[in-house]
Protein backbone atom coordinates (compact mmCIF):
# COMPACT_ATOMS: atom_id res chain seq x y z
CA UNK A 1 0.00 0.00 0.00
CA UNK A 2 1.29 3.46 -1.14
CA UNK A 3 0.01 5.20 1.74
CA UNK A 4 2.55 5.42 5.12
CA UNK A 5 1.67 6.78 8.19
CA UNK A 6 3.08 8.44 11.23
CA UNK A 7 1.81 8.96 14.35
CA UNK A 8 2.44 11.94 16.69
CA UNK A 9 1.32 13.86 19.69
CA UNK A 10 1.98 17.17 20.81
CA UNK A 11 5.23 15.70 22.97
CA UNK A 12 6.51 13.79 20.53
CA UNK A 13 5.91 15.66 17.47
CA UNK A 14 9.01 17.19 17.31
CA UNK A 15 11.44 13.77 16.41
CA UNK A 16 8.23 12.01 14.39
CA UNK A 17 7.98 15.32 12.24
CA UNK A 18 11.70 15.44 11.60
CA UNK A 19 11.50 11.71 10.44
CA UNK A 20 8.53 12.91 8.10
CA UNK A 21 10.26 15.67 6.56
CA UNK A 22 13.42 13.59 5.95
CA UNK A 23 11.07 11.12 3.89
CA UNK A 24 9.14 14.03 1.92
CA UNK A 25 10.89 13.69 -1.30
CA UNK A 26 10.26 9.82 -1.43
CA UNK A 27 6.40 10.99 -1.95
CA UNK A 28 3.93 12.29 -4.50
CA UNK A 29 2.14 13.81 -1.34
CA UNK A 30 2.79 14.54 2.39
CA UNK A 31 0.11 15.38 4.30
CA UNK A 32 -0.25 15.98 7.97
CA UNK A 33 -3.88 15.93 9.85
CA UNK A 34 -4.26 17.80 12.98
CA UNK A 35 -6.49 15.53 14.82
CA UNK A 36 -8.28 15.44 18.18
CA UNK A 37 -7.48 12.62 20.69
CA UNK A 38 -9.82 9.77 21.63
CA UNK A 39 -12.01 9.84 24.09
CA UNK A 40 -10.60 6.55 26.43
CA UNK A 41 -14.21 5.83 27.34
CA UNK A 42 -16.01 5.67 23.92
CA UNK A 43 -12.62 5.34 21.71
CA UNK A 44 -14.25 8.05 19.62
CA UNK A 45 -12.57 11.41 18.68
CA UNK A 46 -14.35 14.43 21.05
CA UNK A 47 -14.83 16.30 18.32
CA UNK A 48 -17.44 15.59 15.86
CA UNK A 49 -15.90 17.17 12.77
CA UNK A 50 -12.86 14.81 13.12
CA UNK A 51 -15.29 11.84 13.34
CA UNK A 52 -17.06 12.94 10.26
CA UNK A 53 -13.24 13.75 8.04
CA UNK A 54 -11.36 10.88 9.28
CA UNK A 55 -12.92 7.96 7.76
CA UNK A 56 -13.13 10.55 4.25
CA UNK A 57 -9.94 11.52 4.12
CA UNK A 58 -8.33 7.71 4.93
CA UNK A 59 -10.36 6.54 2.10
CA UNK A 60 -9.20 8.97 -0.36
CA UNK A 61 -5.54 8.78 0.47
CA UNK A 62 -5.77 4.93 0.22
CA UNK A 63 -7.14 4.78 -3.04
CA UNK A 64 -4.57 6.93 -3.86
CA UNK A 65 -2.11 5.09 -6.42
CA UNK A 66 0.65 7.60 -5.59
CA UNK A 67 2.86 7.11 -2.59
CA UNK A 68 1.60 9.46 -0.22
CA UNK A 69 2.99 10.27 3.54
CA UNK A 70 0.71 11.02 5.74
CA UNK A 71 1.31 12.31 9.76
CA UNK A 72 -1.69 12.20 12.08
CA UNK A 73 -0.61 14.77 14.87
CA UNK A 74 -3.04 14.44 17.86
CA UNK A 75 -3.82 18.29 19.46
CA UNK A 76 -4.63 16.68 22.94
CA UNK A 77 -8.13 16.29 24.68
CA UNK A 78 -10.37 19.61 24.66
CA UNK A 79 -9.34 20.94 27.64
CA UNK A 80 -5.76 21.38 25.98
CA UNK A 81 -6.71 21.94 22.65
CA UNK A 82 -9.03 25.04 23.86
CA UNK A 83 -6.27 26.82 25.35
CA UNK A 84 -5.59 29.69 22.75
CA UNK A 85 -1.07 29.48 23.93
CA UNK A 86 -1.76 25.89 22.22
CA UNK A 87 1.54 24.73 20.54
CA UNK A 88 0.11 24.06 17.30
CA UNK A 89 -2.14 27.34 17.24
CA UNK A 90 0.74 29.85 17.93
CA UNK A 91 2.80 28.07 15.22
CA UNK A 92 4.06 30.20 12.84
CA UNK A 93 3.87 27.32 10.31
CA UNK A 94 0.79 25.97 11.07
CA UNK A 95 -1.21 28.45 12.79
CA UNK A 96 -4.06 26.02 13.35
CA UNK A 97 -7.41 27.65 14.27
CA UNK A 98 -9.62 24.23 14.34
CA UNK A 99 -9.32 20.73 13.96
CA UNK A 100 -9.74 18.60 11.81
CA UNK A 101 -6.66 20.41 9.58
CA UNK A 102 -5.20 18.49 6.48
CA UNK A 103 -2.44 20.24 5.48
CA UNK A 104 -0.01 19.82 2.29
CA UNK A 105 3.50 19.83 3.36
CA UNK A 106 5.66 20.95 0.22
CA UNK A 107 9.58 21.86 0.45
CA UNK A 108 9.40 22.80 4.26
CA UNK A 109 6.20 25.14 4.15
CA UNK A 110 2.70 24.39 4.26
CA UNK A 111 1.62 24.71 0.25
CA UNK A 112 -2.35 24.01 0.85
CA UNK A 113 -4.79 22.93 3.90
CA UNK A 114 -7.89 21.90 4.41
CA UNK A 115 -9.55 23.80 7.66
CA UNK A 116 -12.33 21.85 10.09
CA UNK A 117 -14.73 22.93 8.16
CA UNK A 118 -14.25 21.31 5.07
CA UNK A 119 -11.90 18.28 5.69
CA UNK A 120 -14.47 15.73 5.09
CA UNK A 121 -15.57 16.90 1.61
CA UNK A 122 -14.27 14.41 -1.17
CA UNK A 123 -13.51 16.88 -4.09
CA UNK A 124 -11.68 19.02 -1.89
CA UNK A 125 -9.58 16.17 -0.01
CA UNK A 126 -9.03 15.02 -3.46
CA UNK A 127 -7.44 18.67 -5.17
CA UNK A 128 -5.45 18.85 -1.86
CA UNK A 129 -3.51 15.39 -2.71
CA UNK A 130 -3.56 15.93 -7.22
CA UNK A 131 -2.46 19.67 -6.36
CA UNK A 132 0.89 19.99 -8.67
Amino acid sequence: MPLKVLEATVSSFDGVFEKFRSETSHNKANLILFLADKDPATSLSWCPDCVRAEPVIYKKLEASPDDIALLKAYVGDRPTWRNPQHPWRVDSMFKLTGVPTLIRWENDVVKGRLEDHEAHLENKIEALIQRP
